[in-house]
């Protein structure tokens, strides 16, 4: 058994604890335009921001643009991916087409096609590090991450090994040319704000 096929049978392995600090978290007196995430078995809350809110809105707009309204594209719900109790909520996923949620209601990682995360100073170490490695261990075949603060997008993409083989940076203000990707499209970055 392959590192990465250990890290997705703790996925499966991790589901009920997962589903208790979800349950737990419902039950917290969250702030509002707080979200929380579990990653790596510790719960992440981040203030949504209106920057990071842009973007997540550009993102999913573009997306949906191109692949209409019965495209699964989602913002901040619950995926479990494999590792250590890691039940992320990302910035915008777009799901294959045929997706459909499981008998508990939830999606399943092997259905994901595309995840972006927008860059929060607080979790920005999580984005880069321990989601990068779990979306790739979990065969997402594209990842991008944008950031505000650098004023650029990260993309990634051909999972091999739990990780990604190839990274392309491009600056905010040029496009994103994802047409050779299971996206097709290319995307605009010159609305993205700064950070």
């Amino acid at each position: 058994m392959t590192v990465v096929d250990d890290r997705i049978a703790m996925a499966d392995v991790n589901t009920e604890r997962l589903d208790e600090w979800f349950e737990r978290l419902e039950r917290m007196p969250v702030p509002e335009g707080f979200r929380a995430e579990i990653v790596g078995g510790t719960v992440h809350m981040t203030p949504q921001r209106g920057t990071h809110w842009d973007i997540i809105f550009e993102l999913a707009w573009h997306i949906r643009s191109r692949f209409g309204r019965r495209a699964k594209v989602l913002s901040d719900v619950r995926i479990d991916f494999p590792g250590h109790q890691n039940g992320f909520c990302p910035d915008v996923v777009k799901m294959r087409d045929g997706a459909k949620e499981d008998d508990t209601g939830r999606w399943r990682h092997q259905d994901v096609e595309f995840v972006a995360e927008v860059i929060s100073q607080g979790t920005a170490a999580n984005d880069y590090g321990p989601k990068k490695l779990a979306y790739a261990a979990a065969k997402v075949p594209l990842y991008l991450i944008a950031d505000p603060y650098q004023g650029r997008c990260h993309i990634f993409t051909h999972p091999k090994d739990g990780d990604y083989t190839t990274e392309t940076r491009v600056v905010f203000g040029e496009e994103l040319d994802l047409t050779d990707t299971v996206l097709g499209l290319t995307l605009p970055t010159a609305d993205f704000p700064r950070d």
